[in-house]
């Protein structure tokens, strides 16, 4: 159970959705703020912290995902979740690019998942303390200059 905060005010014919692309409407001020600066993350130091995650590995990716890329999900699962990772800086804005798509699943199922993946993938081949420290790093600058 990964932990965030609420950033959205509850409505239950949205909450059937996997994602909510571009500037959602449901959005609280603060929600908008925590979401635009990732503060919304925090929480899941907890998640850190109590042994379930660690701070760089794949995101975790909702269950109905799972099931597009079996194959290469099995071998990214072996590794902890983390709170960043490399398709988390380079879809830094991820928002946005669903939000100017006719049809924003179909560019995340077709496009953007298969990316993270081979990004993971990667990411899997080349775990180095070095390597989560440039993570790391790129994460914080990322949000810092919204590239």
């Amino acid at each position: 159970m990964l932990l965030k905060f609420r950033t959205m005010i509850p409505n239950k014919k949205t909450e059937l959705l996997q994602f909510t692309p571009g500037n959602n409407q449901r959005a609280t001020r603060l929600g908008k703020i925590l979401r635009l600066t990732k503060l919304d993350e925090l929480p899941a130091f907890f998640n850190v912290i109590k042994g379930e995650m660690s701070i760089v590995g794949p995101r975790p990716e909702v269950p109905k995902y799972l099931n597009s890329y079996t194959g290469k999900f099995a071998k990214i699962l072996t590794l902890k979740p983390g709170i960043t990772d490399p398709g988390s800086i380079k879809y830094r804005n991820e928002e946005k690019l669903l939000a100017n798509s006719f049809n924003p699943e179909l560019l995340y199922l077709q496009t953007i998942l298969p990316d993270k993946l081979n990004l993971n993938l990667s990411y899997l081949n080349s775990i180095s303390f070095k390597h989560d420290l440039l993570i790391i790093f790129n994460t914080f600058k990322a949000i810092l200059f919204k590239r």
